[in-house]
C-alpha cells in the first residue's frame, strides 16, 4: 500500500529474523506479496516462474530466438545452437550475480545496445545467407550478451531469495530455458506450416528476417542514442582497478573452456547425425 503515497515511490524495509542476520529489502512501486523468508520451495517456485515469463514478455528475446528458428526448422540442427545459446546466457548471467560484471552506468545501456545489434546481425545474416555449421560461434557469443541482460532483471529479485540465493540463481535460468522450448514447440510448427503451404521458403524466411531486423535496427537506434547520453571515465589505476581485471580474466577463463567444450560437442553431434 506504501506505493499509493506518490506516483514514485522507493521502500526500505529491514528484516531481522531470529536466527540469522539482517536483511535489507530495497524496492521500487509494489511489488505485490512477497516471502520474507522464503523456503526452498517456494524460492525454487517463485525464480522458474519469473525466468519463464521474463523469456515471453521479452520481445526482443523472442525475436532473437526467431532469427535462429527460421533458417533451421528442426530440432535436431537446433540442438548445438541452442546449446551455445543456452550455455552463453549462463555464463555471464551466473557470473554477474556473482559480481564479475562491471558496475559501470553506462554497461546496462551497453548491453540492451547490443542485444538489439545482435538482432539485427541475425536476421541480416538470414537474408544474405549463414554458414549453418558454423552458426553455434556467434550464436555463443551473442548468448554471452544475452545473459548480461538476463542478470538485469534477476539483480533487482535476488533480495527475494532469502537464504537460497543459488538455488534461486539456477531456478531463474531453468525457468528462462522452459521458456525457450516453450517458444520452440509453438514457432516450429507454425513456421514449416507457413512456408509449406502460404508462402515459398527462400522468400518467406527474407521477409520475416527483414521484419525482425526492421525492428532490431530501430531498438538499436534507440539504446544507442540513450547509451550516448552516458560518459565513460577511464578508471584509475589503481587496486579496485586490478581487482576488476582479475574478475575479468577470470570470465574469460570460464568463457574459453565452455567455448572449447561447446566445439567437442558440436563435433559430436556432427559424427553422430552424419
Amino acid at each position: 500500500t506504501l506505493n499509493k503515497l506518490a506516483s514514485i515511490t522507493n521502500t526500505v524495509l529491514r528484516f531481522m529474523p531470529p536466527e540469522t542476520g539482517e536483511r535489507v529489502f530495497n524496492y521500487m512501486g509494489d511489488p505485490g506479496e512477497v516471502a520474507l523468508d522464503p523456503s526452498l520451495l517456494h524460492a525454487l517456485y517463485e525464480f522458474m516462474e519469473l525466468g519463464f515469463f521474463h523469456i515471453l514478455e521479452g520481445t526482443d528475446h523472442i525475436l532473437f530466438l526467431l532469427c535462429l528458428i527460421i533458417p533451421m526448422r528442426s530440432f535436431r540442427a537446433l540442438i548445438p545452437v541452442i546449446t551455445s545459446f543456452t550455455i552463453a546466457h549462463s555464463i555471464t548471467l551466473i557470473s554477474t550475480a556473482f559480481g564479475l560484471a562491471p558496475q559501470a552506468l553506462w554497461f546496462a545501456p551497453l548491453i540492451e545496445m547490443l542485444i538489439a545489434l545482435s538482432i539485427v546481425y541475425m536476421a541480416f545474416e538470414n537474408i544474405v545467407g549463414v554458414n549453418l555449421e558454423k552458426r553455434w560461434m556467434i550464436t555463443f557469443a551473442f548468448g554471452l550478451v544475452h545473459g548480461f541482460g538476463f542478470s538485469f532483471l534477476l539483480s533487482d529479485s535476488m533480495q527475494f531469495a532469502g537464504s537460497h540465493l543459488f538455488t534461486s540463481l539456477l531456478s531463474f535460468n531453468l525457468g528462462v530455458e522452459f521458456g525457450q522450448i516453450f517458444i520452440l514447440l509453438l514457432v516450429l510448427p507454425i513456421l514449416n506450416l507457413l512456408f509449406k503451404y502460404i508462402v515459398q521458403e527462400k522468400a518467406g524466411s527474407i521477409l520475416l528476417s527483414a521484419l525482425v531486423a526492421h525492428s532490431g535496427w530501430h531498438w538499436m537506434t534507440e539504446r544507442n542514442d540513450a547509451l550516448n547520453q552516458y560518459i565513460v571515465v577511464m578508471p584509475e589505476i589503481n587496486a579496485a582497478f586490478y581487482a576488476e581485471l582479475m574478475r575479468w580474466g577470470i570470465l574469460l577463463v570460464i568463457i574459453a573452456i565452455a567455448s572449447w567444450a561447446m566445439y567437442e560437442f558440436t563435433k559430436y553431434i556432427e559424427k553422430r547425425f552424419n
